[in-house]
This record gives C-alpha cells, structure tokens and sequence, in this order.
C-alpha cells in the first residue's frame, strides 16, 4: 500500500478510542433509563425495612393496646351490661360511641380510632416520618443508599409509600384489635347509626373497615411534613421530636377559639370527620374537605422535601 492509499485509510476509517456506547437500556450503563423492576425493588426494600424494624413493632403494639385498655375499662364500668345510651345525630364523638359499645361490640372499632387519632396514631407516624431520611444519615446509610444507584427521587418517592403504607397498617391494627376485643367482652349484631337508622352486621364491618380507611387517609398530609423535616436535618432524633412538636403546635393551635380563621387550613382540623361515615347516608362534606386539606399538604410538602432532598449535600 503506498503513503497516499494509507492516508486516505486512516482518514476514513472510524477511530477506536475504547469500547463502543451500550445500547439504551442496557443496565450496566449509568445514563439508560432504569427497569421498571428496579424502581419496585426499592419501594419493596423500603416498605419492608420499615415494617421489620423492632421500633415499628413496639408502635404497633402500643397502639393495638390501646383498644384492649378502653374494651377491658368499659367492661368493668358496666359490668358486662347494655346499659349505654344509643348516640343521637349529635353523638359523632369517641364518648357517643363509647355509650355504645356496650350495646354492640363493633362500636369499640370507632371508639378506638376515635380515641388514637388525635395523638397515638400521629405521634407514632411523625416517628416513622421523621426518621425516614434523617435516620439514615445520622446511621451513616445514606450515601449507600444513592450509591446503589436508586436516584434521590426515587429513594424519596420510595421513603413516603413506607410511611403511608405504615399509616395504614397501624390503623387497621387498631381496627383489628377493637374488633376482636368488642367481639369477645361485649354483644355484636346490627348497628344502630348515628342517624338513627340501623344496618346489618356485614355492612357495619364495612363500615368500620372504610372508617379506618379514611383515619389512614387523614394522616397522608402529616407525613409528607414529617418527611419534609426529616430532609431538614442529619439527626434523626431531632427529625422524629421535631415532627412531634409540629403536631403538639397544630392542635393546641386548633383548639384555641380565637385562631378559628385558620383553622380550616390546619391538616387535624378534619381528622374526626370520618364519624360521618356512620351515617345514613353517609355524609361527604366534611370527609371531602379532609381528603383536599390532606392532599394539599402532600403536594406542598412533597414538593418541598423534593427540592430539599435533590439539591442538599450528602455527607453521610
């Protein structure tokens, strides 16, 4: 081959400067879009971590206590008898429907949740919130974590369906154990509803279990600002008391008459609408307000943990 031939070779030909780029979607190639099964494997990882933890199983013994300690005190006030009072239209309250678990053992489900909601359950969900970024910085596993790679909006997205899915186990724990311990201290047959009218046994335990349902729901707000705290900081002890005292803040704010301008826009204001679930019909309003405030929170919060969480510096 002669010098010209072999400059015009050289010219022509593709250069080799190490191995070729992988195909998108190849998984060993940072830049490709990741499977769809990664994405699950991490909410998976997550929502198991969560639940395994010894801390969640002390939670969800405290608060399946709780119904035990209101079926057990009920039935020694009684002495096992029917003597409550049935609930008017007013009598959406836990004390209306504590009249009546002496009548019909169901009312212990309503009762209880009643009686968790305003502090059991949310304390025990801004525990698990706030832990959830700042308790992995403040072990040293955070940086592990992004390093797998799971991306900071995954991992994020990932850490708020723990938390919600925890909301949801633990209220129905409650549910499950008032059912259990009304079923076996007290009579259970049909409902009377707070409107007076009454349904069957099946519909009242799908009442309860929609009940729980929306008690799961009304927390969705407290735990993205339990998760936006915990991006505020690297200790996960401050993040947990932090998002305590933010709820301790809120009621005591929302139980003050002079504040009554404010307090449709404060998250707990709606928690005991769900006793409108007992009723006949059951009446929207209240439980849709709750719904709207819950998923206000959640986006205005959710965003801000967002923007935390992907611009802030990651040391630990």
């Amino acid at each position: 081959m002669s010098q010209a031939e072999a400059a015009l070779t050289a010219t022509t030909a593709p250069e080799d400067n190490g191995p070729r780029p992988r195909k998108p979607g190849n998984p060993r190639n940072p830049g490709s879009p990741r499977n769809p099964l990664w994405t699950l494997g991490i909410l998976r990882s997550e929502i198991t971590t969560t639940l395994r933890r010894h801390r969640t199983y002390a939670l969800l013994a405290v608060l399946a206590a709780v119904p035990v300690l209101i079926g057990i005190a009920v039935r020694i006030e009684t002495g096992g008898g029917g003597s409550g009072s049935g609930g008017g239209p007013d009598g959406g309250g836990g004390p209306a429907f504590l009249t009546q678990v002496t009548n019909n053992g169901l009312f212990l489900v309503f009762a209880a949740l009643a009686a968790t909601l305003p502090v059991f359950l949310p304390m025990a969900v801004g525990v698990v919130a706030g832990d959830a970024i700042a308790g992995e910085a403040s072990g040293g596993t955070l940086r592990y974590l992004l390093v797998a790679p799971a991306g900071r909006t995954r991992l994020l997205l990932a850490k708020y369906a723990s938390v919600l899915t925890f909301c949801l186990v633990a209220t129905f724990v409650v549910a499950a154990s008032a059912l259990a311990v009304g079923a076996l201290l007290f009579p259970v047959g049909e409902v009377t509803t707070i409107s007076g009218t009454r349904i069957s046994f099946g519909e009242g335990l799908v009442r309860a279990a929609l009940t729980a349902t929306v008690v799961a729901a009304s927390l969705v707000g407290f735990a993205a600002l339990g998760l936006f705290v915990s991006t505020l900081t690297d200790s996960g002890i401050g993040a947990m008391a932090a998002t305590v005292g933010l709820l301790i803040t809120v009621q005591i704010l929302d139980s003050i008459p002079q504040l009554s301008g404010i307090h449709p826009y404060l998250f707990p204001h709606y928690w005991m609408s769900f006793a409108d679930v007992l009723r006949e019909p059951v009446h929207w309003e209240e439980l849709s307000k709750n719904f709207q405030l819950q998923g206000l929170y959640a986006a205005v919060f959710g965003s801000a943990a967002w923007a935390r969480f992907t611009s802030k510096d990651i040391t630990a």
